[in-house]
């Protein structure tokens, strides 16, 4: 019986040492309040991605037993905008001109809800502007935009074409658009759209500092953010009325290098737009982890726009998460080089149920890791070395007298 209990014993102290010695591995953790059902949605705070690996490969969700440590599967879902996007027949009835411009009508088979006309034409500088119309009959026509531009601009120092007519929802038979032009419009094709858009959910950014410099035709937007978060959307505001179109850089800081000079900055791109008077200047970014990001305006020969400010803004990450046996969990992160967990619910169709209440946290508490133990040197003391080599040199000598005695 005193051999089972040992075997037993030695047993459970094992599995709880490898157990919490999977926890150990992380470096931060934080407890989940809240777990009263199998489904829970984890938002991960943003204090989180301050230590994340750059793909977010290291988040696990630990529940600590007496005797075990489980691990939680979840599935990771970001709130991007959700497009149902359906391209809607029709027919060009008519395409004619006179001194307004040209018009070019289209017919759709039936009845359907459309808010986005793209224009496909091939010239490569014009500076238009555009009429669009609806009617039911051809008879009374209502109008769905005035004086709406397109342009394109094709030189060496921009590439930049808007041609995509976008409107409020219009259910209308028949179309009716004006190109104001003296010369025909190159209109290669025509693609009639219907644009459902669930749009995403962003968490707004404190920004900690905002600075605009000037550099050999350049504006150098440089933006601090008080902590290292993911980043999914730029806005700038503008405050020139005058028409504009500006290639622009979005970088995020890498790294830095101190020198004599002071800190070097290592920036590396995140995407290359353009600035224009005809858009909103909210820019899509793919998703980057950075707490420091720069803005380049190439203004070329232009006088430098007048940048008063900026968003920063990312979609909200959510776990959502399978507890199955009662446990501490913890929220955990933070280990260089981790694989993306593996996961069965991620490969097969989950049945969610329709309301997942939301978990709370608990504070970050850092996890200790095991100490290694440091073994002392055989001699702490010096004296015991000096000591050590005066007897050895003292042997030797007497050793060496002795011997030259006996050849004598």
């Amino acid at each position: 019986m005193k051999l089972n209990y040992s075997f037993l014993f030695l047993t459970a102290f094992l599995t709880i040492s490898f157990c919490f010695g999977q926890m150990d591995s992380y470096s931060k953790k934080i407890a989940l309040k809240g777990i009263d059902s199998q489904w829970h949605a984890i938002e991960i705070p943003n204090d989180v991605f301050a230590d994340v690996n750059t793909n977010m490969s290291d988040i696990r969700i630990y529940g600590v037993t007496a005797t075990d440590t489980i691990e939680a599967p979840y599935l990771h879902k970001i709130s991007k905008a959700e497009n149902a996007n359906s391209e809607i027949s029709f027919n060009l009835l008519n395409s004619v001109n006179n001194s307004k411009g040209y018009f070019f009508t289209y017919e759709l088979p039936q009845k359907e809800t459309i808010n986005e006309i793209l224009l496909n034409i091939q010239d490569l500088n014009f500076n238009w502007e555009v009429t669009l119309e609806g009617t039911q009959d051809q008879k009374q026509w209502f109008t769905i935009l005035e004086d709406y531009r397109i342009l394109s601009i094709n030189n060496d120092q921009t590439n930049y074409s808007f041609t995509s007519l976008k409107f409020p929802d219009a259910n209308y038979r028949y179309y009716r658009v004006l190109i104001k032009s003296t010369e025909k419009p190159n209109l290669t094709s025509v693609n009639i759209l219907k644009k459902a858009k669930k749009d995403a959910e962003y968490r707004d950014y404190e920004v900690e500092s905002f600075k605009v410099s000037q550099e050999n035709k350049k504006t150098i937007i440089d933006i601090d953010l008080t902590k290292r978060v993911p980043l999914n959307l730029l806005k700038l505001t503008i405050d020139d009325k005058i028409d504009y179109y500006r290639s622009i850089s979005i970088q995020y800081l890498v790294d830095s290098v101190q020198t004599e000079k002071g800190f070097h900055y290592n920036y590396r791109p995140i995407a290359t737009r353009t600035l224009s008077s005809m858009e909103d200047n909210s820019f899509q970014l793919p998703g980057t982890l950075a707490n420091k990001v720069r803005v380049i305006v190439l203004n070329n020969d232009n006088q430098p726009l007048k940048i008063s400010g900026t968003k920063l803004k990312g979609y909200v990450h959510t776990l959502t998460t399978r507890f199955t046996e009662p446990a501490t969990y913890f929220l955990v992160y933070g280990k260089q080089n981790a694989n993306f967990p593996n996961y069965d619910i991620t490969k097969t169709t989950v049945s969610l149920p329709d309301k997942i209440t939301k978990l709370g946290f608990g504070s970050v508490v850092e996890i200790p890791k095991p100490e290694t133990e440091i073994s002392n040197p055989l001699f702490e003391n010096k004296w015991w070395l000096w000591v050590i080599i005066g007897v050895v040199i003292a042997l030797l000598g007497y050793f060496t007298i002795g011997m030259m005695k006996k050849e004598l």
